[in-house]
């Protein structure tokens, strides 16, 4: 579903990223893992052409490397950020409903001159994000709140709602357990292993290894910009290499 080829980037003279390639398929997650700073990011924003790079991109075997960020979401190419990034005065449920804008919305002329069609557009989006809160585990309790106003753990799970929208084919989720733990976390690990079972291939940036080496079905090891191991989870665990620059480290 995604494949990058020879992905680089370079903030002046530092070397960022370098010669990266890795797929994904369809039904897969794939997890990246490195120390802090070793490049991870920088992929995401080299695949959503967010900063200038070099190799190429190419989203179920149609290259997409020169398309901007916003008509590689309208394919089903999708992230999230570190942090977490919302319309703050508006509720759960409204910042969801705009998330599927593109899928229920009418036009200028319509709006005026038959507002009663509006309205019913507006009575079904809503519905359909009440949906789909409930299927990323964000209950109805919440759908009223501002987004600020709801636990931490849930705001992480509505980031990965409002991204995936009407439906991703390719997810890119950036540390979305950070400052998660404990139940917040196993909640996370179930809706990625749900966004398996629809078919998207899901693709975690993260440092909580126990996260990554439950739901990954294969991880791909950055260094210093620059690729140093792939494989199982198991394989990665008995890596002597990784071991020696990630896994072994403490802070």
């Amino acid at each position: 579903m995604l494949r990058v080829e020879g992905l680089g980037v370079r903030y002046g003279a530092l070397v960022a990223l370098h010669d990266l390639s890795w797929t994904v398929d369809a039904g897969q997650i794939l997890g990246i893992i490195g120390p802090n700073g070793a490049g991870k990011s920088s992929c995401f924003a080299a695949i959503t052409n967010s900063v200038r790079h070099d190799g190429h991109v190419h989203l179920d075997g149609e290259r997409v490397t020169g398309l901007p960020t916003w008509a590689l979401a309208g394919r089903g190419l999708r992230r999230t950020f570190q942090q977490n990034a919302f319309f703050g005065e508006l509720s759960v449920l409204d910042n969801t409903a705009g998330a599927l804008i593109a899928e229920h919305s009418t036009g200028l002329v319509t709006s005026i001159l038959a507002p009663w069609r509006e309205a019913a557009t507006r009575r079904r989006a809503v519905a359909e994000a009440a949906k789909l809160l409930e299927s990323f585990g964000i209950g109805r309790e919440y759908h009223g709140e501002r987004p600020a106003d709801i636990p931490y753990g849930i705001q992480r799970l509505l980031s990965v709602a409002l991204a995936y929208g009407a439906g991703a084919r390719a997810l890119l989720l950036d540390e979305p357990a950070a400052g998660t733990g404990g139940p917040d976390m196993r909640r996370l690990a179930q809706v990625l292993i749900e966004l398996r079972g629809r078919g998207t291939a899901v693709v975690v940036i993260e440092h909580h290894m126990d996260l990554i080496m439950t739901v990954a079905d294969h991880i791909v090891v950055i260094d210093q910009g620059r690729y140093l191991a792939s494989g199982p989870p198991a394989a990665i665990q008995a890596n002597p290499a990784v071991r020696e620059a990630y896994l072994g480290r403490s802070a």
